[in-house]
């Protein structure tokens, strides 16, 4: 078997969080819908797309519903980026932690992995999907059409893997749920971020919704920047509670503000 028995597995839920916050997964509505559109692609064996701009908990949202769902037979390709065919076999090839060293020629490593994947049933991701041309998205089908792969695939990237999916007939028409992550509302930042991370334990909604109309725009990955640029300007100012010159003082270190 192949040395590296981690690459391909599911990511510790400690990874999840941008900055290795020490924050909570919350169930946000994306999440729970998430879980939903995931157990009925398994369910298919199908074909799932995740996708929406950066920073709107796409991956968190499909590690943990993976985690919940399916967490002994998923496995995850971390591909460079403009990843080919090749590429992909190669990633399967580590990912499933198969024995030996790769085949060399195409037709001979696209029947190992057919057998292999038609052994038991199994659930790939393919994350950061928008780096996927054409013929790498062509390659998945190929594997997926195969009458006796055991599989379901799930995509998640940015709205770059829509596009191309949604270009090409024969790929979209495979693709079995499509799930477009969009920014959180107001009140839902409101209601989730207490339950995220305690420094916003306690603190006035107003002020949530005056920071995230200023920087975080409804997007998990601006919370928690502000949420551990805030955590540090506290321990360095030993404050015991945020205040309007600390959020400017975070501010300060934002792009754009």
């Amino acid at each position: 078997m192949n040395g590296d028995m981690e690459y391909g597995r599911l990511p510790a839920e400690g990874t999840d969080h941008f900055h290795r916050l020490d924050a909570h997964v919350v169930a946000t509505e994306a999440l729970l819908t998430t879980v939903d559109n995931i157990q009925d692609t398994i369910e298919a064996q199908g074909m799932m797309c995740a996708f929406g701009s950066s920073g709107f908990g796409k991956t968190m949202s499909v590690n943990s519903a993976l985690r919940k769902l399916a967490p002994d037979i998923t496995y995850r390709l971390e591909l460079r980026s403009g990843p080919t065919p090749r590429d992909i076999r190669h990633g399967l090839f580590r990912a499933l932690g198969l024995p030996g060293d790769p085949p060399t020629r195409p037709i001979e490593f696209d029947t190992l992995l057919k057998e292999t994947l038609s052994e038991t049933f199994r659930v790939l991701v393919c994350d950061e999907a928008q780096w996927m041309g054409r013929s790498s998205f062509e390659y998945w089908r190929h594997l997926w059409d195969d009458r006796n792969t055991k599989i379901t695939v799930i995509f998640a990237g940015g709205d770059g893997c829509f596009k191309v999916l949604k270009r090409e007939p024969m790929l979209a028409s495979r693709i079995f749920i499509w799930q477009k992550f969009t920014r959180m509302s107001e009140d839902e930042v409101v209601a989730t971020l207490p339950a995220f991370h305690s420094l916003w334990s306690g603190v006035d909604p107003r002020t949530i919704r005056g920071i995230d109309r200023a920087a975080a725009h409804g997007n998990f990955r601006n919370w928690a920047t502000i949420t551990r640029l805030l955590r540090n300007g506290m321990n360095r100012k030993q404050l015991t509670e945020i205040n309007d010159n600390l959020i400017r003082w975070v501010y300060s270190k934002l792009a754009g503000m």
